[in-house]
Formats: structure tokens, C-alpha cells, sequence
């Protein structure tokens, strides 16, 4: 009886596949599918310790990879917070995946993911941007703005140019987004004042220039703005990072009355269950919708219990 896929069972003869060049063939397919350059970078950062931990334990090929090895290497990071171990298990699946698909594992490797428990994650008050605003100079103040009021990741950003943000309309491009996707954003009045008072001071003043530049007029990476932003955080008395401004923005759009679905949208989420972790009630909030519509009181309203 011959095989349905004779090229998988080719493939499933050449024992000798070293593990590095099955690891170096994953590498070169995300390469291929155009993953984002930060994809691409969380890849090889944690699945290198991955494949340097198989060596360690003698693996030479990706055929000896295993479950138990799996859980091996995850239970030894059980220390670390729940985001960690969720996102080096979901790397390794895409992993196994792969090398399942081309033809390196002659069985499919399944293994238990590790739970992530929702928590509270930090995000600012209204208050408290607002108290960041004031330690703010023209640039960092644009920038806290454009962050707080879009929503947009920190690369993102930094990818912005200013022919991308219509100062009009509020209208903002976002291009090759994450997942490599494009999409459309927006700010209100009040960042596109702040956005221009900026621009007014920047070196380059081309309608294709970098949206946040450098003092020489170059395009801010995202350390620099990771770099700025913990200076912010020092001189305010607030510590934040650029993801607590997107779940500040999620929360406070959010709690201004924006459904989901607009939120998800703005936002470039896939699933809107993504955009749903996002959203950080303020406990305040929690009281007063309780006090609105509380069963009980609902009832109370209509007889007397």
C-alpha cells in the first residue's frame, strides 16, 4: 500500500535532520511569510532557549522531540509569570506545528498549555495621565497623547510618518500593524493640536518625515521610546510602559461609553476576546453598575421583599 503523502514519508526516513538546521528551516519559513521583524525576534529569542535546553539534554534531532521533554522544559520556568509560560508554550506549539507539517516529526506533539489567570494589569487614571501630562515637554507631551488617545503598539508608532495622520480628520494609517496587517485609527482634536505644535519644532519637515523623530530627524525606534517614556515615569512619580497606555486607552474609551466591537477594530485585534483582556474596570465603575442594575434592587423596585 503506498503512502498518502510520499514526500512526508520521504521526509520521515531522513533521521539525521540535525536539530539546529530543522530549527534554522522554522526560522527561514516565518522569514517567508513576511512575520513581523518583532515576531520574528520573540521566535528566535524563545525558542533558542528552546533548542539550546534539547542540546543540553542530548536531543540531536527534532524526530527525539517529545511531550515529556515539553513539559520538562516548561516546568522549569514555572517560577515565571503566567504571559511568560503562555508565550514560550505557544511558540514551541507553532514549533511542533511546523516541523509536524515539513515532515521532521513523524507524529503530531501535543502537550497541556500552561493557564493564564486574569488579573488586573496596570493602567493610568484620567488623573494620572493627566499628571504625566504636566512633567510633559511639547515632544513627550504629542507622544503620551498619541499613545493615550489611539491606542496604537509602540512600533506602530515609531512607524508612523506624518503624511499617515490626517490632521483634519483625526484619520490615522497604520501600516503593517501587527500580524502585518494595515488599519485605520484615529485621535481626537485635542492630540492633533498637540501633533502639530510638535511638528512645528521637528528638523524634518517633509510630509513623508517620521510622525515622532529624533533632534536630528530621524525616525524614533522603540527603545527610544521605551527609553522616553521611562524618564516620564521617574519625573511624574508614575511608573507605566507603552502597553499600559494601549489598556489605558481600552479602559478609558471603553468607560466613555465605545462598544467592543469599535474598540476591537481601533485596536487591530483578530478576536474580540483579545480586546476583552484589555479592559480594566476601575472598581468605582464595578459599584456603580452594580447599583444600576443590581437584581435584587430590580426587584425591590417593583415589590417590596
Amino acid at each position: 500500500m503506498s503512502p498518502k503523502n510520499p514526500q512526508r514519508m520521504l521526509a520521515f526516513n531522513i533521521s539525521s535532520v540535525p536539530l539546529r538546521d530543522a530549527w534554522t528551516d522554522f526560522i527561514l519559513s516565518r522569514q517567508a511569510i513576511q512575520c513581523t521583524p518583532a515576531t520574528l525576534k520573540n521566535y528566535q529569542w524563545t525558542l533558542g532557549k528552546f533548542i539550546a535546553w534539547l542540546e543540553a539534554q542530548g536531543v540531536t534531532s527534532p524526530q527525539e522531540v517529545n511531550a515529556r521533554l515539553i513539559r520538562q522544559y516548561l516546568a522549569a520556568y514555572a517560577d515565571k509569570s503566567d504571559w511568560y509560560m503562555n508565550g514560550h508554550a505557544r511558540a514551541i506549539r507553532t514549533l511542533m506545528r511546523f516541523w509536524h507539517r515539513e515532515g521532521y516529526l513523524p507524529q503530531p506533539v501535543a502537550f497541556d498549555m500552561p493557564k493564564v489567570h486574569q488579573k488586573r494589569l496596570p493602567f493610568l487614571t484620567a488623573e494620572q495621565v493627566k499628571q504625566v501630562l504636566s512633567v510633559c515637554t511639547t515632544r513627550e507631551r504629542a507622544i503620551i497623547l498619541l499613545l493615550v488617545d489611539s491606542g496604537l503598539r509602540r512600533q506602530e508608532v515609531c512607524n508612523l510618518n506624518r503624511s499617515d495622520i490626517d490632521l483634519q480628520t483625526g484619520s490615522i494609517r497604520v501600516r503593517l500593524g501587527k500580524g502585518r496587517k494595515d488599519r485605520i485609527s484615529a485621535i481626537g482634536a485635542t492630540t492633533r493640536r498637540a501633533l502639530l505644535k510638535y511638528w512645528q519644532t521637528c528638523p524634518n519637515q517633509e510630509e513623508d518625515a517620521p510622525a515622532i523623530q529624533t533632534e536630528t530627524g530621524q525616525r524614533l525606534t522603540s527603545n527610544g521610546i521605551q527609553s522616553l517614556l521611562r524618564r516620564l515615569s521617574q519625573k511624574s512619580g508614575i511608573r507605566f510602559s507603552a502597553h499600559a497606555l494601549r489598556r489605558t486607552f481600552a479602559t478609558l474609551a471603553l468607560q466613555a461609553g465605545m462598544d467592543l466591537v469599535s474598540l476591537q477594530t481601533l485596536m487591530g485585534h483578530n478576536n474580540i476576546g483579545t480586546t476583552r483582556q484589555y479592559i480594566q474596570w476601575l472598581d468605582g465603575d464595578l459599584l456603580e453598575a452594580h447599583q444600576r442594575f443590581s437584581p435584587v434592587e430590580a426587584l425591590n423596585a417593583k415589590k417590596r421583599i
